[in-house]
């Protein structure tokens, strides 16, 4: 199957500027949607994007930038999707329904729609009738702050068609990235909404200095606990010890660059949660996740404790030290 691959780019935050960086490795002309005329005015003077890792200079006679996100469409072939779920609506509702029906949708976004509680896929499939042989997704584990520094990045490429998977890994490997495939897009998908949950939860303890030891138990429980809610939902034949499920949560719990876990922290240091979110100038997705997560748990009958103590902490105004404290009595 040949797969025609000029490269649209949707979203100016830091995980599309990250992407467009690796693209960039092979000379790649790419078709990028942001949404403010004034910031692709300053990326063009300047060479590097004015509002997210802007250390970072890009050849922009190789990017074609624009507002147009219809014009951006129609010129791509393979539309990679990196904004926050939690913006998904309000950035794609105008659309024409038709308009991504022979599309290849790759989504790069790790989070759940807070409207519907669908995941990216079924978003794109309800919404535009994108099969799922069209469409894929970028999981990580990695950070955007060290992708664009050339840190050595693991990525994982997840799609039920071959010839996507293989396409969308050529085009983002790089010196310093290194592609897994899967065919598991479901699995990775909740593991990317719900390892989002747990930074914000491992964040919370830090705030609160419960300590390593704490921590560590609590990560090692939010394995088992996705694992537990994996199993639930399909039976498909995985490994959550690999790298798209146990490394993700691993690396957005500790990492200093993970907004989940510094939304987390700031909550547990005493600030607000409103305030915590319009401090934190970027989304934290763990807090619409732990709201859509729950909902959607009413479908299993399956044991989630974290997840039920962020999100009595996140809705239901329990105090962030006694929800943890009483968490911790039921962690082993």
């Amino acid at each position: 199957m040949k797969i025609a691959n000029r490269i649209g780019i949707i979203g100016g935050g830091s995980w599309a500027t990250a992407i467009v960086k690796i693209l960039q490795f092979r000379s790649k002309k790419i078709n990028w949607w942001i949404r403010r005329q004034e910031n692709i005015d300053a990326f063009l003077d300047y060479k590097h994007n004015p509002n997210y890792l802007s250390s970072v200079e890009f050849n922009t006679d190789l990017l074609h930038l624009s507002t147009d996100l219809e014009e951006i469409i129609r010129k791509s072939d393979i539309l990679i999707f990196a904004i926050p779920a939690a913006y998904i609506h309000q950035s794609l509702d105008d659309l024409n329904p038709k308009i991504l029906e022979e599309k290849f949708v790759i989504s790069a976004i790790k989070g759940i729609i807070p409207e519907t509680n669908e995941t990216i896929s079924q978003f794109f499939e309800n919404k535009f009738n994108v099969p799922l042989e069209n469409f894929g997704m970028i999981a990580g584990p990695c950070h955007a702050e060290e992708v664009i520094m050339d840190k050595k990045s693991y990525l994982t490429i997840a799609s039920k068609n071959p010839d996507l998977n293989n396409l969308v890994s050529e085009l983002l490997t790089s010196r310093a990235t290194k592609i897994s495939l899967s065919c598991d897009i479901q699995g990775i998908e909740y593991s990317s909404i719900l390892k989002n949950v747990y930074a914000v939860a491992a964040g919370i303890s830090a705030g609160l200095n419960l300590g390593d030891n704490f921590l560590s138990v609590l990560t090692t429980n939010a394995i088992l606990e996705l694992r537990n809610f994996l199993d639930a939902i399909n039976h498909h034949k995985r490994d959550v010890n690999k790298s798209a499920y146990m490394g993700d949560i691993i690396v957005t719990a500790y990492s200093q660059h993970s907004r989940n876990r510094a939304f987390g922290v700031m909550i547990g240091k005493g600030y607000s949660i409103n305030y915590s979110k319009i401090e934190m100038k970027q989304v934290a997705e763990g807090y619409f996740a732990a709201k859509a997560m729950k909902e959607v748990l009413t479908n299993y009958k399956v044991d989630m404790p974290i997840l039920d103590t962020m999100y009595n902490i996140l809705y239901n105004n329990s105090s962030p030290r006694q929800a943890m404290l009483q968490l911790g009595e039921k962690l082993a």
